[in-house]
């Protein structure tokens, strides 16, 4: 699939916002057959538009948690160095997003973890047991004020 047309974003758009849509709902608001509704998105997926389908779990109702974002600082940008640093992280699974970027930081994490003595326990396996990262500046999370639950795609286009 090359190119998108109107009703592939259309459909990209309502499956963003709700993965559990049934195929007849979803093609009555696409305006198709529920057969060929279901061809596009096989297709969508197949052609790496849609990568997964996720349930978004209530952690505030499941247990309790700290959220952090760390900027960090590497100390050399060596190719060997990054990847050593990234393998790292990948390890780590209370790690659950991280960025390259640039500035005055060369990466930036989400860490969600049990309690603030967990975290701590991961600040020191990145700096402590590691001579790639040279600074981490914490932020702990007071309130998630806007959560990430879709793209608009039409400020996209």
């Amino acid at each position: 699939m090359k190119k998108l047309d109107v009703i592939d974003y259309k459909l990209l758009d309502i499956l963003q916002k709700n993965s559990h849509i049934t195929n007849q709902k979803l093609s009555k608001q696409v305006g198709l057959a529920p057969s060929s509704c279901l061809q596009r998105v096989r297709r969508l997926e197949e052609s790496g538009y849609i990568s997964g389908y996720h349930a978004r779990v209530n952690l505030n109702e499941v247990c309790r948690f700290v959220t952090c974002i760390a900027d960090v600082k590497l100390k050399s940008h060596s190719q060997q160095e990054m990847k050593a640093f990234i393998d790292m992280v990948d390890s780590i699974p209370e790690i659950v997003e991280y960025y390259t970027v640039n500035g005055v930081c060369d990466y930036i994490l989400k860490i969600i973890t049990r309690d603030m003595a967990r975290y701590l326990a991961i600040n020191d396996q990145l700096i402590g047991s590691s001579e790639y990262a040279a600074t981490i500046n914490t932020h702990v999370v007071l309130n998630e004020n806007k959560s990430f639950t879709a793209v608009d795609l039409d400020t996209l286009r």
